[in-house]
């Protein structure tokens, strides 16, 4: 099965190729610096060519707010367009626990419309919604930080590793269309503010994490359950401190 995976060379996506052909399908992946670019269109109908599925898992190159929301727009249109023509039988993408309550967002906001845009494009689709991967604890603590003070809203989080996300993304893309949404996260939950807390101290970052139940997470505004899962998601199996040891 020839699978062609949007942002292939990234975090996921070169951890989604490697699954892939590691099960014997041909997965192809695709970005800007392999010669396709979603957004403009390059490369795309010649990568299609005899593909069975697409996975995108490729992210905005800016957080603000209207790049967000053109980038999504207009690379997943291009994408969608393109699949129709090539016959695609399965889009996949990946997206985040929590997006539709996180709509005060412009980032949120953009991954809901690129979302509508897959559900109502007629191409059988599964969106995988993924928990905040480990690695980006870091991203999370330096969008909170204002000088040596880190404000974080005391809410759950269940975080998981990235490995284990590109696994769930795999496993669905050769799967049966699902026409909704699948959700992953890993296998804890934690205080969000304590875990940036402890992620800090692994480091022997200095910064201070002050619990704040009002401190914007991207711009939004949390409560207890708006970054976890439901109870019908796939629980992932490792740990923040087994992943923790791994980086020492």
């Amino acid at each position: 099965m020839k699978v062609v995976v949007i942002g292939g060379t990234g975090l996921i996506g070169s951890r989604v190729v490697s699954k892939l052909n590691e099960h014997g399908h041909e997965a192809v992946p695709a970005a800007p610096n392999t010669g396709v670019n979603t957004v403009t269109g390059e490369g795309l109908a010649d990568v299609l060519k005899g593909a069975s599925v697409v996975v995108d898992v490729s992210n905005s190159p800016s957080f603000e707010d209207d790049a967000c929301m053109e980038f999504f727009r207009t690379s997943t249109g291009n994408l969608l367009k393109a699949e129709a023509e090539a016959g695609v039988a399965h889009h996949v993408a990946l997206s985040v626990v929590g997006t539709d309550r996180l709509q005060e967002s412009g980032y949120f906001r953009a991954k809901q419309a690129q979302e509508k845009l897959i559900e109502d494009a007629g191409v059988p689709y599964s969106i995988v919604h993924a928990t905040q991967f480990f690695e980006f604890m870091k991203g999370i603590a330096a969008a909170a930080t204002d000088g040596d003070t880190v404000r974080l809203a005391p809410v759950g989080i269940r975080p998981i590793y990235s490995d284990d996300v590109a696994a769930l993304v795999s496993r669905t893309a050769v799967g049966t269309p699902v026409n909704g949404v699948v959700e992953v996260a890993g296998p804890e939950t934690f205080q969000l503010d304590k875990l940036i807390r402890k992620g800090l101290a692994a480091k022997s970052d200095p910064r201070e994490v002050v619990a704040d139940p009002h401190a914007p997470y991207f711009g939004a505004e949390l409560q207890e359950t708006t970054l976890l899962p439901g109870p019908d998601a796939h629980f992932a199996e490792t740990r923040f401190a087994d992943w923790v040891a791994q980086q020492q």
